[in-house]
């Protein structure tokens, strides 16, 4: 078994194909793997998986993506029905294994969604290793630059750790679901998330808008915020550099807010480093002016959102059964938003239900909603 020097535990380091393929052939009859990644987005403009970690009841083992360039065996495993496959909040790592690996796992199993459908209060891996496996997990190289090689064998051992205990809180978990009549809700859960793909954001150019404090700047202040985010952009790619590491949003919006058009005032500016303004100052101040030089009836606006003619009985319905869900969370001991969201209560409400066949219709209701919510939603619908 290969480890890494002074690790604190086994695990196989996985950096040829050979080695894959020796790794896929030892798990190929496992019924169950448990997988997470590791990326760098904390640290790179292009965000990208940087590890793979995978284990079984018997084995843990690291993959580095960077050393292995055909990873097609080890999607073979993740998409054959006989395997399990594990994940604690599987989302983003099913997103980024498609769009970097085209990787598409099936029969899933979430150790986030099945604790918040057992009501767990914290739902994150470490406060759930802690009570149900009685493990600590050292978070410290929660936000490393997983993209450095070689990687010290702490980060290794760390990296190790998120998938070997997975397993057994997977077993621990299941077995709560069962016992409260919960396991069919959480597979139904688990099946959608088969459907994941990854889907990118800002392809407009509007992911400026998308700012936190946007919408407190003027026009002009939005053209000259949407000009230096495009600024930042560039550095940062140039850089292969997080976008928040050149220039964060807080000093976006105050150098948007009160346009600098001078080297001495930017440099007033706080978030705006010394070494940016002696490397990239007249650039900086280049974008701000190309913001404060677009004509009035160019300047940029929020879109605006979809305008709906008021209609008290909707409103009234959506009241009804945001009422009838809160009574039913706080009998079942979940959380209102998990057993049902403000959208699925909304286009409950614009279904207008008359039955348990309607509800079913809609879109957005899981049947487990529909087995749990159905009788107190249709009451609460008539009226």
């Amino acid at each position: 078994m290969v480890t890494g020097p002074q690790s604190s535990a086994p695990y196989r380091y996985v950096s040829s194909q050979r080695d894959l393929s020796a790794l896929v052939k030892r798990v190929s009859g496992e019924p169950l793997l448990a997988v997470d990644t590791e990326a760098a987005s904390f640290h790179r403009f292009v965000d990208r998986i940087y590890l793979i970690q995978v284990s079984t009841r018997k084995e843990t083992a690291i993959i580095d993506p960077l050393a292995v360039s055909d990873l097609s065996e080890l999607g073979a495993v993740l998409a054959d029905p006989a395997v399990e496959i594990v994940f604690h909040d599987a989302d983003y790592d099913l997103r980024i294994l498609d769009r970097d690996c085209a990787i598409r796992a099936r029969r899933l199993f979430d150790t986030r969604i099945a604790a918040q459908l057992l009501g767990e209060p914290a739902i994150g891996l470490a406060a759930l290793l802690a009570k149900y496996a009685g493990v600590t997990l050292d978070k410290k190289y929660q936000r490393a630059d997983w993209s450095r090689r070689p990687l010290t064998p702490p980060m290794l051992d760390y990296a190790a750790t998120d998938t070997r205990h997975l397993p057994v809180l997977r077993d621990m978990l299941r077995e709560q679901l069962q016992q409260r009549g919960r396991l069919a809700w959480a597979e139904e859960e688990f099946a959608r998330l088969e459907e994941l793909r990854w889907t990118p954001s800002g392809v407009n150019g509007d992911g400026y808008l998308r700012i936190k404090g946007a919408r407190v700047l003027t026009r002009r202040g939005l053209a000259v915020l949407r000009e230096l985010a495009h600024f930042r952009d560039e550095v940062a790619a140039a850089l292969d550099r997080a976008s928040f590491r050149v220039l964060s949003n807080e000093a976006l919006l105050a150098l948007a807010g009160n346009p600098p058009r001078e080297a001495a005032t930017l440099k007033a500016t706080p978030g705006v480093s010394e070494r940016l303004l002696a490397q990239r100052g007249d650039a900086l101040l280049a974008a701000i002016e190309r913001g404060l030089a677009v004509p009035e009836k160019e300047l940029p606006r929020f879109p605006r959102g979809e305008r709906r003619t008021p209609d008290p009985s909707f409103e009234t319905r959506v009241d009804r059964l945001k009422a009838a869900r809160n009574r039913a969370a706080e009998h079942l001991g979940l959380d209102p938003g998990v057993l049902c969201p403000k959208t699925t209560l909304e286009a409950a409400a614009r279904a207008n239900a008359k039955g348990t066949a309607d509800l079913l219709a809609v879109p957005e209701m899981r049947r487990w909603q529909v087995e749990a919510l159905g009788s107190d939603f249709l009451k609460a619908l008539a009226g």
